[in-house]
């Protein structure tokens, strides 16, 4: 493992006095409004220095996961959900109790015939009294004709999730690894935004996720191969898979995505277009796994759409993958290393640790104090072939809730449209199930409160109204203190409030 020391000296001027980390239990003034955690969160060890960055544990799937091909990994109802599929189909979805990281158990499995290699996994948990109550999931899917595109996972078993919706999409298929398949989904529920390579854009109306519907289409006119989606209010990132560019949609009427100006280029801090593998977003900014001449992130301050500019890059050896941000710190998959990045001054990069797995080591996902490394492809030629694996990053379990980075629409904001669409963006990932009515609240200017539906993808909540807003109104978002938090169950620490007023 390389820079070890460095990685130490940076941890030791940032880790916070470990405490006692916070209850997993949801806070007792939203037990009504939260379903209650059914695994024990995030991790609770403490490491010792020696224990940083090696390789601890491995995470593996059923026997059925024969070629070991993992992506992502992400946090569900207080367990880490693993989508494990090839790019041609057939895997699964594993759940694993983590607060013993290096001991991770497996709790339940499904396995699904049609599914593919997943690049995001979207959740939303419906309460009682909804139509299609419990909890369900969304991954990329295969079919048995080659018609390709996403698939529906009733999750509320936890011992036995079940792959149960199958939609193909119009012109997507494999075989084919980028220009024609899908390759990421975003749930903003109802909608479901699909990235669909040279297929751009599809978006599905999943209020029923037995019987999802496309609603929608965007083909970019340029050609721009649709590989990531993330959706923030009534825009949508789309990154390009190996490309130079993205675009920001608008996607106030889900219905007729359009063009915000014109696609961007990813530039380096010499101005120059930069190819990148795959993005994210986190707050107000894109963050994109450099790809052409080797790795490392760049960073884009997107909050004004019509004008994405250059914040900073850190050009390091490898061949992007992957990018995440976790309170302060980037992880980056770039082929053969993956590296810890300290981005507390986004604008200053500093590499201050690696880490590896053999294999295409694309992925890096922070888990709390560990951190997952994941191949799409393994190394088949090692005595032990494993397709992720967990290592600690640093030493003290996560005591720190999520902080709010960004909103959209923002503080003061007027001509805001009425689709009712808004937008959290946290520093880290966060439980998906505790933004909710009542850790997130919308209230008219009378008080009134405005009934939505909530969900939350990574470090994204949103929270969509079922009734536009009303015109010329003033309406206050609140993340309430005490509601919203992170897989180790820290919560936001202060009420944030956001006042805007919607278009006449």
């Amino acid at each position: 493992m390389q820079h070890l020391p460095a990685l130490l000296l940076v941890l030791a001027a940032c880790t916070p006095d470990p405490g006692t980390p916070d209850d997993t239990d949801v806070p007792t003034i939203f037990d009504d409004v939260m379903p209650a955690l059914r695994g024990a969160g995030g991790p609770t060890t403490t490491f010792t220095d020696e224990q940083l960055l090696v390789n601890c544990a491995p995470l593996d799937a059923g026997t059925t996961d024969t070629f070991k091909h993992h992506n992502e990994v992400m946090p569900y109802r207080g367990h880490l959900v693993m989508p494990w599929a090839p790019e041609w189909g057939r895997g699964g979805l594993t759940f694993f109790d983590m607060h013993d990281p290096c001991n991770p158990t497996v709790v339940g499995e499904g396995l699904a015939v049609t599914m593919r290699e997943t690049h995001a996994i979207g959740f939303m948990h419906l309460p009682e009294g909804e139509p299609h109550a419990g909890d369900w999931a969304v991954t990329n899917m295969n079919g048995y004709v080659n018609e390709s595109g996403i698939q529906f996972w009733d999750i509320s078993d936890v011992a036995a999730p079940v792959a149960v919706t199958d939609l193909p999409l119009p012109g997507v298929r494999y075989p084919d690894s980028y220009t024609k398949i899908s390759l990421s989904v975003y749930w903003q529920y109802p909608w479901v935004y699909v990235a669909a390579a040279d297929n751009g854009v599809f978006v599905v109306d999943a209020t029923d996720p037995t019987a999802p519907v496309v609603v929608g289409h965007y083909l970019f006119p340029n050609g721009l191969r649709a590989g990531g989606v993330f959706a923030m209010g009534d825009t949508l990132l789309v990154s390009s898979a190996e490309g130079e560019q993205a675009g920001i949609l608008d996607v106030t009427d889900p219905t007729t995505p359009m063009l915000l100006g014109s696609p961007f280029g990813v530039v380096n801090r010499d101005g120059e277009l930069r190819e990148a593998y795959h993005a994210n977003r986190v707050g107000p900014w894109a963050l994109f796994a450099r790809k052409e001449g080797g790795g490392g992130p760049i960073v884009m301050d997107i909050s004004d759409p019509l004008a994405p500019t250059f914040v900073s890059d850190l050009p390091l050896v490898g061949n992007g993958g992957y990018v995440y941000y976790d309170e302060g710190f980037l992880f980056t998959g770039d082929s053969d290393i993956a590296h810890v990045i300290d981005a507390r001054d986004i604008t200053n990069l500093v590499e201050v640790g690696t880490a590896d797995l053999p294999g295409d080591l694309d992925t890096f996902t922070p888990y709390g104090n560990v951190a997952i490394l994941s191949v799409d492809e393994p190394d088949y030629t090692q005595p032990e072939v494993h397709g992720s694996m967990v290592v600690p990053w640093t030493k003290d379990p996560d005591v720190k809730g999520p902080s709010v980075l960004h909103t959209e629409p923002h503080d003061g904001q007027t001509g805001v449209s009425t689709s009712g669409k808004l937008g959290i963006g946290f520093d880290e990932f966060v439980e998906p199930t505790s933004a909710t009515m009542g850790t997130l609240t919308l209230r008219a200017e009378d008080g009134t409160e405005i009934a939505g539906w909530t969900t939350a993808q990574e470090a994204i909540a949103s929270y969509v109204t079922k009734e536009p807003l009303a015109p010329g109104t003033t309406y206050t978002l609140q993340v309430v203190a005490g509601g919203v938090a992170d897989i180790n169950g820290n919560t936001v620490s202060e009420t944030v409030s956001v006042t805007f007023t919607t278009a006449e």
